[in-house]
């Protein structure tokens, strides 16, 4: 595969287990529906797991555009190549979505609650407040960038010779991103990733969702703006720390 077809291949599967999760937990009629904030959590850790095994070998697995402006400013990654991944990343996720809403679209049908058929698309507030929950997406893509930064490869003995893990290399990010969700990720959706939350805020908008609603768009710059400040704080704090 291609870098570009790496990021578009494992950002659809991310989002379609992730959003799929959320439309499992909140739709009605599902058998997953009232499941709770755990099952969400670790179904969108095991979907980041599985976007990451498939992209890694062929793109290192973005999947994120905060990540690659992240890896861009670190001098880990050419900005040359930052349009092609993020292009990637945002037609993955508007890809992924729309899967999961042709899976459960018999279950929109059913659900007469436009905020729970929004939160299968895009991320929203617990308590509206444009400044705390920006400073919570910043907050949540700074604590996963700082850490991806001090990621390292499994290796053994004084020789440091490299082990290899396969696909069990992508479980330390899975891990990171649930214990974000955990942690941080009551009051904003933690969407800590613009093509996320961008990407299929846009196809809430084109799909003929049954009974949609609006698309909060007057908040839609909030889950773009803080995972991309956290990330170049990240970025910035890593660089300072090297000097």
């Amino acid at each position: 595969m291609s870098p570009f077809a790496a990021e578009l291949i494992g950002t659809m599967f991310m989002i379609l287990l992730g959003n799929g999760v959320v439309a499992n937990v909140v739709l009605n009629g599902t058998k997953g529906n009232n499941g709770g904030w755990i099952v969400i959590t670790t179904a969108w850790a095991l979907a980041v797991f599985v976007g990451v095994v498939i992209a890694a070998p062929f793109s290192g697995a973005h999947l994120n555009p905060a990540v690659t402006i992240g890896l861009a400013i670190a001098e880990k990654f050419s900005w040359a190549e930052v349009p092609v991944y993020f292009a990637a990343q945002f037609i993955g996720a508007m890809l992924g979505t729309t899967l999961v809403w042709l899976m459960y679209k018999d279950f929109y049908a059913g659900t007469p609650d436009q905020g729970a058929k929004r939160a299968t698309f895009c991320t929203g507030p617990a308590i509206p407040n444009k400044v705390s929950n920006l400073i919570s997406e910043v907050i949540g893509t700074f604590v996963l960038l700082f850490v991806i930064f001090y990621f390292t490869g499994a290796d053994m003995g004084t020789d440091k010779t490299p082990i290899g893990l396969g696909s069990l290399g992508a479980l330390p990010v899975a891990l990171l991103v649930w214990v974000i969700g955990l942690s941080l990720g009551g009051t904003t959706g933690y969407a800590i990733n613009p093509a996320r939350d961008l990407g299929p805020r846009i196809m809430h908008a084109i799909l003929p969702v049954a009974g949609k609603g609006g698309n909060e768009w007057g908040y839609a710059w909030v889950p773009v703006a803080g995972p991309v400040i956290g990330s170049c704080i990240a970025a910035a704090l890593h660089l300072w720390l090297k000097i």
